[in-house]
């Protein structure tokens, strides 16, 4: 049985004398063994010092400072990393960003796990490991694995406080974080996040802010100008959103309910009484709140209503317009995966097979270990 420890892949060597890491001038202390990356396969009674590499030894650094971070000799093993590769945190960070980025998400993981071993005062670092958690939070909660997304939320959190935190501050952790929680309609810490973006961005002059700072510093002002103008920092609004979430929908109706008596032009509203009310079966009342959302300004250009909307006239037996709404909802938002695999499903009732094939396929060149996909995948093949 292979173990699960990545610190079991490393052992420890002493270097003999003749053996450099550099070519420049480093004191190597040899009184202090070096972890050594084993290779694929490779058992220790298989090991020579003659076949040792200088990339066994970074890597096995590497995983000791991600795995181990209480080891003793941490502090030294980071000068000789450094030392050798002065360019190795960039290296690994461009890596992980792409990584993320393509959604190769175990990769990133073990990128940044190696990256905050390696310098863990780096707070750039910390909010790169935030944004990677926030992605795949949405990647899960995509292929429904709820439990999943809400944990990576939650540590997700927790490194975006630790970046809003720091002294100095760092601008670019409130805007993102300003993101984040709107994601979780908690539109109130959206609102504190983007201020104190705007209020640390004010003074700064648009040269020094440059083009990306300047469509931040408009982006986030134009984010708290909606906000306040529909009331969506209003409690019951986060409240309504949370009670559905957890399932408790009755209590969400009745406070999103109580927040469209005062705000009935908030498309976000309708939409959430939709949702609670399609979640309790109620398909024709569902429909008519999402249909009054598309009514109100910004609902019409939502991916999620069409969706939503899709689903209910697919209760209905209204495969006609159902697929008209999937096919506005991926126009909009064309790699929702979730958006894909409710349209095969559809393509499967209309007994289009093949057709349907192809969206779970389109799932998969997204996220290959989509389990919905796969299992789907794997009966049409029996």
């Amino acid at each position: 049985m292979t173990s699960s420890n990545p610190l079991d892949t490393v052992f420890y060597v002493t270097l003999p004398e003749n053996f450099d890491l550099s070519k420049h001038a480093f004191q190597i202390d040899r009184t202090i063994p070096l972890p050594v990356q084993k290779k694929d396969g490779q058992a220790d009674e298989d090991f020579s010092l003659k076949d040792l590499t200088q990339e066994q030894i970074l890597a096995g650094i590497l995983t000791v400072l991600g795995y181990d971070r209480e080891n003793k000799n941490a502090e030294y093993y980071r000068s000789i990393i450094t030392h050798v590769r002065p360019d190795i945190k960039k290296e690994l960070s461009e890596a992980a960003i792409l990584k993320t980025k393509n959604e190769d998400f175990d990769m990133a993981e073990e990128l940044f796990t190696a990256l905050r071993g390696l310098d863990p005062a780096d707070i750039g670092i910390t909010l790169n490991y935030a944004l990677y958690l926030d992605q795949r939070a949405d990647s899960y909660r995509r292929s429904s694995l709820i439990d999943d997304a809400d944990a990576c939320d939650a540590e997700a959190e927790a490194n975006y406080k630790i970046v809003m935190e720091n002294d100095p501050a760092v601008p670019d952790g409130f805007f993102n974080a300003g993101f984040f929680y709107m994601k979780c309609h908690d539109f109130r810490k959206a609102r504190d996040c983007f201020e104190t973006y705007v209020a640390l961005t004010c003074d700064v002059s648009d040269e020094d802010l440059g083009q990306n700072g300047i469509y931040k510093k408009e982006r986030a002002q134009e984010i708290l100008d909606n906000i306040k103008n529909q009331n969506m920092d209003d409690e019951r609004f986060k409240a309504a959103y949370e009670f559905i979430n957890r399932g408790e929908e009755e209590k969400g109706l009745d406070k999103i309910r109580e927040f469209l008596q005062a705000n009935p032009h908030v498309w976000n509203a309708w939409f959430m009484l939709g949702w609670g009310l399609r979640k309790l079966g109620r398909f024709q009342d569902a429909k008519q709140s999402f249909l009054k959302s598309m009514e109100c300004e910004g609902g019409e250009h939502n991916p999620d209503t069409f969706n939503e909307l899709a689903l209910c006239y697919v209760e209905e037996q209204n495969f006609t317009d159902a697929q008209k709404c999937f096919e506005n909802a991926l126009t909009l938002d064309p790699e929702n995966t979730k958006i894909m695999s409710n349209m095969a499903f559809l393509q499967l009732k209309l007994g289009n097979p093949e057709l349907a094939k192809s969206y779970f396929q389109a799932v998969l060149e997204f996220d290959p270990n989509d389990k919905i996909a796969l299992n789907e995948l794997d009966k049409m093949e029996i």
